[in-house]
Protein backbone atom coordinates (compact mmCIF):
# COMPACT_ATOMS: atom_id res chain seq x y z
CA UNK A 1 0.00 0.00 0.00
CA UNK A 2 1.44 3.04 -1.00
CA UNK A 3 1.68 5.80 2.33
CA UNK A 4 0.39 9.25 1.99
CA UNK A 5 2.05 12.28 3.12
CA UNK A 6 -0.31 15.69 3.13
CA UNK A 7 2.09 18.21 3.90
CA UNK A 8 2.45 21.83 4.81
CA UNK A 9 -0.13 21.92 7.23
CA UNK A 10 -1.20 25.37 8.98
CA UNK A 11 -4.34 24.68 10.77
CA UNK A 12 -6.00 22.36 13.09
CA UNK A 13 -9.11 21.17 11.00
CA UNK A 14 -7.07 20.54 7.68
CA UNK A 15 -4.73 18.13 9.67
CA UNK A 16 -7.69 16.14 11.38
CA UNK A 17 -9.32 15.78 7.99
CA UNK A 18 -5.73 14.31 6.37
CA UNK A 19 -5.82 11.85 9.22
CA UNK A 20 -9.60 11.02 9.22
CA UNK A 21 -9.45 10.46 5.15
CA UNK A 22 -6.57 7.43 6.37
CA UNK A 23 -3.33 10.26 5.84
CA UNK A 24 -0.17 8.27 7.40
CA UNK A 25 1.63 11.62 8.03
CA UNK A 26 1.25 14.67 8.07
CA UNK A 27 4.41 17.79 7.72
CA UNK A 28 4.87 20.97 9.22
CA UNK A 29 7.12 23.40 7.79
CA UNK A 30 9.41 25.82 9.91
CA UNK A 31 11.42 27.18 7.59
CA UNK A 32 11.13 30.56 7.39
CA UNK A 33 11.91 29.92 3.03
CA UNK A 34 8.05 28.48 3.04
CA UNK A 35 4.43 30.22 2.13
CA UNK A 36 3.39 27.33 4.14
CA UNK A 37 5.45 27.99 7.73
CA UNK A 38 3.72 27.34 10.54
CA UNK A 39 4.98 28.66 14.44
CA UNK A 40 5.94 26.57 17.02
CA UNK A 41 3.27 26.98 19.24
CA UNK A 42 0.15 26.43 16.55
CA UNK A 43 2.28 23.35 15.27
CA UNK A 44 2.48 21.64 19.13
CA UNK A 45 -1.09 22.55 18.80
CA UNK A 46 -2.08 20.57 15.84
CA UNK A 47 0.37 17.38 17.04
CA UNK A 48 -1.79 17.38 20.23
CA UNK A 49 -4.54 17.39 18.62
CA UNK A 50 -3.76 14.53 16.12
CA UNK A 51 -5.51 10.73 16.96
CA UNK A 52 -3.11 8.20 17.75
CA UNK A 53 -0.65 6.52 14.65
CA UNK A 54 -0.74 9.73 12.33
CA UNK A 55 3.01 10.76 11.93
CA UNK A 56 4.14 14.01 12.22
CA UNK A 57 7.15 14.93 10.07
CA UNK A 58 8.92 18.92 10.83
CA UNK A 59 10.36 20.27 7.46
CA UNK A 60 13.81 23.03 7.55
CA UNK A 61 16.02 23.77 4.52
CA UNK A 62 19.23 25.11 5.76
CA UNK A 63 18.04 26.19 9.27
CA UNK A 64 20.36 26.25 12.39
CA UNK A 65 20.67 23.20 14.13
CA UNK A 66 19.83 25.62 17.06
CA UNK A 67 16.67 26.12 15.65
CA UNK A 68 15.73 22.61 14.79
CA UNK A 69 16.73 21.22 18.29
CA UNK A 70 13.96 23.96 19.54
CA UNK A 71 11.60 22.40 17.21
CA UNK A 72 12.27 19.37 18.25
CA UNK A 73 11.94 19.60 21.78
CA UNK A 74 8.83 21.79 21.28
CA UNK A 75 6.88 19.88 19.04
CA UNK A 76 8.06 16.02 19.52
CA UNK A 77 7.84 14.93 15.87
CA UNK A 78 8.38 11.61 14.60
CA UNK A 79 10.40 12.24 11.58
CA UNK A 80 12.57 15.08 10.21
CA UNK A 81 12.56 16.37 6.56
CA UNK A 82 15.43 18.29 5.66
CA UNK A 83 15.19 20.43 1.95
CA UNK A 84 18.56 22.60 1.96
CA UNK A 85 22.30 21.47 0.98
CA UNK A 86 22.20 19.63 4.29
CA UNK A 87 24.68 16.41 4.14
CA UNK A 88 24.33 13.05 5.79
CA UNK A 89 26.14 13.86 8.76
CA UNK A 90 24.67 16.80 9.61
CA UNK A 91 20.73 15.85 9.10
CA UNK A 92 21.88 12.55 11.59
CA UNK A 93 23.11 14.90 14.50
CA UNK A 94 19.77 15.21 15.70
CA UNK A 95 19.43 11.32 16.75
CA UNK A 96 16.22 11.33 15.11
CA UNK A 97 14.77 9.43 11.70
CA UNK A 98 15.11 12.28 8.90
CA UNK A 99 14.08 12.01 4.75
CA UNK A 100 16.05 13.89 2.32
CA UNK A 101 14.46 15.45 0.02
CA UNK A 102 15.87 15.78 -3.45
CA UNK A 103 15.34 17.99 -5.77
CA UNK A 104 14.38 16.54 -9.35
CA UNK A 105 13.62 19.62 -11.10
CA UNK A 106 17.43 19.47 -12.62
CA UNK A 107 18.14 15.52 -13.10
CA UNK A 108 21.44 15.69 -14.04
CA UNK A 109 23.00 16.90 -10.75
CA UNK A 110 20.04 15.31 -8.66
CA UNK A 111 20.24 11.49 -9.60
CA UNK A 112 23.97 11.32 -8.04
CA UNK A 113 22.44 12.54 -4.58
CA UNK A 114 20.49 9.23 -4.50
CA UNK A 115 23.14 7.69 -2.53
CA UNK A 116 25.08 10.22 -0.93
CA UNK A 117 22.40 9.69 2.25
CA UNK A 118 22.55 6.44 3.49
CA UNK A 119 21.36 7.65 7.00
CA UNK A 120 18.40 8.76 5.84
CA UNK A 121 15.16 6.93 6.59
CA UNK A 122 14.18 7.35 3.39
CA UNK A 123 14.70 9.77 0.24
CA UNK A 124 12.10 12.81 -1.19
CA UNK A 125 12.27 13.05 -4.53
CA UNK A 126 10.64 16.77 -5.84
CA UNK A 127 10.30 18.53 -8.57
CA UNK A 128 11.61 22.10 -7.62
CA UNK A 129 14.84 23.02 -8.34
CA UNK A 130 18.31 22.92 -6.52
CA UNK A 131 17.89 25.54 -4.04
CA UNK A 132 14.34 25.77 -4.16
CA UNK A 133 11.85 25.48 -1.92
CA UNK A 134 9.48 22.47 -2.27
CA UNK A 135 5.66 23.05 -2.21
CA UNK A 136 6.02 24.28 -6.00
CA UNK A 137 3.20 21.92 -7.64
CA UNK A 138 6.25 21.34 -10.54
CA UNK A 139 6.53 17.62 -11.33
CA UNK A 140 9.23 16.09 -12.68
CA UNK A 141 9.87 12.67 -15.10
CA UNK A 142 8.57 9.84 -12.92
CA UNK A 143 10.45 7.73 -15.01
CA UNK A 144 13.40 8.56 -13.38
CA UNK A 145 12.22 7.36 -9.96
CA UNK A 146 15.43 4.78 -9.21
CA UNK A 147 14.53 0.90 -8.35
CA UNK A 148 17.62 -0.44 -7.21
CA UNK A 149 17.95 1.58 -3.74
CA UNK A 150 17.25 -0.16 -0.55
CA UNK A 151 16.00 3.09 1.14
CA UNK A 152 11.90 3.83 0.53
CA UNK A 153 11.56 6.50 -1.74
CA UNK A 154 8.46 9.62 -1.80
CA UNK A 155 7.29 10.81 -4.81
CA UNK A 156 6.37 14.64 -4.16
CA UNK A 157 6.05 17.32 -7.07
CA UNK A 158 2.74 18.47 -8.85
CA UNK A 159 0.95 15.38 -7.62
CA UNK A 160 -2.94 15.74 -7.47
CA UNK A 161 -6.06 13.35 -7.64
CA UNK A 162 -5.67 13.96 -11.36
CA UNK A 163 -2.25 12.42 -11.79
CA UNK A 164 -1.37 10.54 -8.65
CA UNK A 165 -2.61 7.21 -9.82
CA UNK A 166 -0.49 6.99 -12.91
CA UNK A 167 2.71 8.33 -11.29
CA UNK A 168 1.76 5.89 -8.58
CA UNK A 169 2.26 3.07 -11.94
CA UNK A 170 5.08 4.46 -13.29
CA UNK A 171 7.24 5.63 -10.25
CA UNK A 172 5.91 2.18 -7.62
CA UNK A 173 6.93 4.85 -4.91
CA UNK A 174 6.78 3.82 -0.90
CA UNK A 175 4.60 6.32 -0.66
CA UNK A 176 3.68 10.04 -1.64
CA UNK A 177 3.78 13.57 -0.50
CA UNK A 178 1.29 16.40 -1.51
CA UNK A 179 1.32 19.97 -0.76
CA UNK A 180 -0.30 22.46 -3.49
CA UNK A 181 -2.63 19.36 -4.96
CA UNK A 182 -4.92 20.02 -2.37
CA UNK A 183 -5.03 23.45 -1.00
CA UNK A 184 -7.36 26.41 -2.11
CA UNK A 185 -4.59 28.59 -1.16
CA UNK A 186 -0.73 27.92 -0.14
CA UNK A 187 -1.39 26.34 3.40
CA UNK A 188 -5.40 25.74 3.33
CA UNK A 189 -6.44 22.41 2.46
CA UNK A 190 -9.19 22.02 0.08
CA UNK A 191 -11.32 19.09 1.91
CA UNK A 192 -13.10 18.44 -1.98
CA UNK A 193 -9.15 18.04 -2.69
CA UNK A 194 -7.76 16.44 -0.23
CA UNK A 195 -10.29 13.97 0.15
CA UNK A 196 -10.01 13.10 -4.15
CA UNK A 197 -6.44 12.58 -3.60
CA UNK A 198 -6.44 10.10 -1.00
CA UNK A 199 -9.23 7.85 -2.44
CA UNK A 200 -7.01 8.31 -5.43
CA UNK A 201 -4.26 6.78 -4.12
CA UNK A 202 -5.89 4.46 -2.52
CA UNK A 203 -7.70 3.25 -5.49
CA UNK A 204 -4.25 3.09 -7.50
CA UNK A 205 -2.49 0.96 -4.54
Amino acid sequence: MTRIKCCGMVRIEDALLAAELGADAIGLVFTARSRRQVGIGQARAIVRALPPMVATVALFMDDDAVFVDEVIDAVQPQLLQFHGSENDAWCAQFGRPYLKAIAMGEPDAALPLLRAFPGAAGLLLDGHGLGEAGGTGRSFDWSLMPRDLAQPLILAGGLDAGNVARAIRIARPWGVDVSSGIESAPGIKDPQRMRAFIQAVREAC
